[in-house]
């Protein structure tokens, strides 16, 4: 048994079709969705990841603004460039790239973009809509991962799903979205007990733990659906020829580059998964593709909302 590849790059150019069609409505209107993204200082993977939001705008003629101010910025010189930032009319969103410099309260930062440009789905007040099931602007991940299995024909509603992960920015989210499509959902974490036993039982497993190839296939009933979220770096070849011993091409680009990249499920698992998203190619364009369609509403719902605004009666 082989699993089907759910393959994120066809689901990404599917949704970037849909969004074409409602940017040029908006087009059409005069509204010109902005993204404006904030890297502080010059940490290269960040750089990288960026770099490639801001080509996704370009190819979908959103605009976008990179600001990039050092990497000795205080936290009270970050929150008055957000605060510029959630007064401009041309940015819809605002991203602010992570991690920041440890002398930057991150906490105070996320909490200080206004909520309707939120695009990441960090704030408390997006945060709160999406636990009371009336999401507005959802973190961009577990969104994506909800587009992959809709759009893949994966049943959700009375679904066993297991989140693997407990974080603030996959895990507490992806728990709800499953739970709001009625799904029956298990959170594991590190204190979790009998893990591998929890996640054999269930029929959708979202591995967002951040360890490589942590997920091996006695974690997985035979069928189920495996969603990689995770993105780690194997620079070790010991590691790397443990992990792709039946991988013979992956070897061979270690053997190349130095290092490979490998989700939190061994790739071994494909052949006892139903469905199984790669890595790369899987979870990742997606959250690109989620952060573009965050943008895009948020710039349809902030013209609704001064539209609202300027046909209230003062009272």
């Amino acid at each position: 048994m082989s699993a089907r590849i759910l393959n994120g790059n066809a689901i990404r150019d599917q949704i970037y079709g849909e969004l074409q069609s409602e940017i040029r409505a908006l087009a059409a209107e005069g509204i010109r969705p902005g993204l404006a993204a904030v890297l502080v200082g010059e940490n290269p993977a960040s750089k990288l990841y960026l770099n490639s939001k801001i080509g996704a705008c370009g190819k979908l003629d959103l605009a976008s603004f990179l600001l990039t101010p050092p990497a000795s910025i205080d936290t009270a010189e970050l929150l008055a460039l957000i605060a510029q930032l959630n007064t401009r009319d041309d940015v819809d969103g605002i991203l602010v790239q992570m991690p920041l410099p440890l002398q930057i309260d991150a906490k105070k930062i996320l909490d200080a973009v206004d909520p309707a440009k939120d695009v990441d789905g960090f704030h408390p007040v997006n945060v709160g809509k999406l636990v009371a099931g009336r999401p507005s602007l959802v973190a961009c991940t577990p969104a994506g991962v909800m587009e992959i299995l809709r759009r893949s024909d994966i049943p959700i509603s009375g679904a066993n799903a297991v989140v693997m992960g407990r974080s603030d920015i996959v895990g507490k989210p992806m728990a709800l979205l499953l739970l709001h499509a009625s799904a029956t959902v298990t959170v594991c974490h590190s204190k979790t007990r009998d893990m591998k036993g929890i996640s054999r039982r269930a029929d959708i497993v979202v591995a967002a733990m951040g360890r490589a190839a942590m997920i091996t296939e006695d974690f997985i009933r035979p069928g189920a659906t495996v969603i990689d979220v995770g993105q780690n770096v194997v620079t070790d070849r010991a590691e790397a020829e443990r992990i792709f011993a039946n991988f013979p091409e992956k070897l061979a680009s270690f053997a190349t580059k130095g290092s490979v990249l490998v989700g939190d499920v061994h790739p071994d698992v494909m052949r006892t998964a139903g469905a199984f998203t790669p890595v790369p190619g899987g979870v990742g364009p997606l959250t690109i593709a989620m952060l573009m369609s965050n943008t895009v509403r948020a710039a349809r719902q902030r013209r609704s909302s001064a539209g609202k605004a300027s046909r209230a009666v003062p009272v």
